[in-house]
């Protein structure tokens, strides 16, 4: 699967739904300003692609915006992750399947909601024009970001899906990705981690999951983030903290300074229950796993009310 086959599977499914869809390419993504994920996915000979899914029933009162990861292959990119660790990373566009397969579950559903899903479609490899570690991007919307870890790119595709999703002016955003490693410490591979900028959709989403049959748990974004997000000099912000600790919350706070103030967010991360390495389990396939899709739909549902 590369970013544009990805891009063609939504626009066939899309034909058999009442979802609308649209892609942009890497001219379209370059001329206006897309620099997480150009910057991602330049150092591939597989282009990357912004993919728009739209659901926009007639009675809905509400609009709920999904952003996806969809690095379709990550081998780390110049800051090369180990053979062993690639094994499992075409599945590093677990995000942007979760999103794009609860808006076509929500559109079959007919449920009383408009959904806005942006799934950001890159491959992630090195070679000579390959983002290095050092180079600063400038990001949809502006930000200049200092890359200091080329593995750590899923926040550079979410930044540009998460401002260009915020445009739209949603009642709530959710994004989705396997993001990292960090989190599946923390709460090992059946647990997703959740975080967000407001208390009640903190404590409600691991509620909406639980009914929906998947585990998900709330995440602290310590207040010192926001100072060590800051520590470069020569951007706004600094896309990769160096201690050993914290990566999960360091990352959803990256994440959180492209979420305009009064926009209800949350940020799943999924890197543990994405991928099942085991033997089937319930309703728990193995391989892919589809985590999130269950409460995506959950959400909605609750919202549509």
């Amino acid at each position: 699967l590369y970013p544009d086959s990805f891009a063609q599977q939504m626009v066939a499914r899309a034909k058999q739904s009442k979802v609308t869809v649209k892609v942009m390419d890497d001219t379209e993504l370059e001329g206006k300003g897309y620099g997480g994920i150009m910057g991602v996915g330049k150092g591939s000979g597989r282009p990357p692609r912004l993919v728009t899914l739209s659901y926009k029933p007639r009675r809905a009162h509400t609009h709920l915006a999904l952003v996806g990861k969809g690095i379709t292959f990550d081998s780390g990119g110049l800051s090369i992750k180990p053979a062993t660790g690639m094994v499992t990373m075409k599945c590093d566009m677990a995000g942007a399947a979760a999103v794009a397969a609860a808006i076509f579950a929500i559109a079959d559903l007919e449920l009383p909601i408009r959904v806005t899903a942006y799934t950001c479609l890159a491959e992630n490899m090195p070679s000579g024009n390959a983002t290095r570690p050092g180079d600063v991007l400038t990001m949809y919307g502006g930000k200049t970001v200092e890359v200091l870890n080329t593995d750590a790119e899923g926040r550079l595709v979410l930044a540009d899906g998460i401002t260009t999703a915020a445009a739209q002016g949603p009642d709530l955003l959710v994004d989705v990705a396997t993001l990292t490693g960090a989190c599946v410490v923390a709460l090992g591979d059946k647990v997703s981690g959740v975080f967000s900028n407001d208390a009640e959709l903190h404590e409600r989403l691991p509620a909406i999951a639980e009914a929906a049959g998947e585990l998900m748990w709330p995440m602290p974004i310590p207040e010192d983030i926001k100072e060590k997000l800051t520590t470069t000099k020569i951007a706004d912000l600094s896309q990769h903290n160096p201690e050993p600790w914290g990566g999960a919350s360091y990352a959803a706070g990256f994440l959180r300074e492209f979420v305009p103030e009064g926009l209800t967010w949350a940020h799943l991360d999924i890197a543990g229950p994405a991928f099942n390495n085991g033997e089937a389990e319930g309703y728990t396939p193995k391989g892919g796993t589809g985590a999130a899709v269950r409460t995506l739909i959950q959400l909605a549902t609750d919202r549509s009310r």
